[in-house]
């Protein structure tokens, strides 16, 4: 079941990034990854890997936020010899804690449910500019969006991509797009003679992509797909 998106013409708005809106790219990936996981809470350190920005800028903003009212700030703890990164791990008799301080969303927070919908409008120009690089590496088929991206758990992927780029580069441009939405991609991507191939004999993990809910940017494989 594919849904059809018009986008903006990618001249117009091909360096539309998320901070234009907030000011800051600290302050909107921090933002991004937060709405995105309201039911998460983060380390400080976990946070500047996840949106690869600099530990002093992620700790400003966050006091940013927590003044707000938007981030709530606890305390948990762990073990001294545990990461930040790591889930909290079982503790032993007389072992000594660590007070640390973790985030979380604020979902109680009167402008959440506004500004949570102001980031998913805001991800339509994201994906635009998906199409705009992508297509600066190369030639490019067909991009569709589906697994999270139209609420749907059950299919492998998030993105499949099809076209002649070298898949470091894809991997490349992925991997900018996972920082500026704050959250990790499943992509699949394959050239063109590889996707006819296999929609020919039936492949099973490409017909449950392209059978599953999707959004498609860009399809220039007719409308067989």
């Amino acid at each position: 079941m594919a849904t059809l998106i018009n986008l903006p013409a990618a001249q117009n708005v091909p360096d539309f990034r998320i901070e234009q809106l907030f000011g800051s790219k600290t302050r909107a990936r921090l933002l991004s990854l937060f709405f995105e996981n309201p039911e998460r809470a983060f380390y400080v350190r976990e946070l500047t890997r996840r949106i690869d920005a600099q530990l002093n800028s992620v700790r400003r903003e966050l006091k940013n936020l927590v003044d707000l009212g938007m981030v709530l700030e606890v305390e948990g703890k762990i073990l001294p010899t545990e990461r930040e990164s790591e889930e909290p791990v079982e503790s032993k008799e007389g072992a000594k804690f660590e007070k640390k301080k973790y985030y979380q969303a604020q979902v109680s927070f009167p402008l959440f449910a506004d500004l949570r919908n102001v980031m998913k409008k805001a991800a339509v120009l994201m994906n635009n500019r998906l199409v705009h690089d992508l297509g600066a590496k190369g030639k490019l088929e067909l991009l569709l969006l589906t697994g999270r991206f139209a609420e749907n758990q059950t299919v492998a992927t998030d993105v499949l991509i099809i076209g002649d780029q070298e898949v470091g580069l894809v991997a490349e441009v992925i991997k900018a797009f996972e920082t500026d939405i704050g959250r990790e991609v499943n992509y699949t991507f394959m050239p063109k003679e590889e996707f006819l191939y296999r929609r020919e004999v039936g492949d099973r993990f490409l017909a449950s992509i392209l059978e599953a809910k999707n959004i498609v940017l860009v399809n220039k494989l007719g409308s067989s797909v």
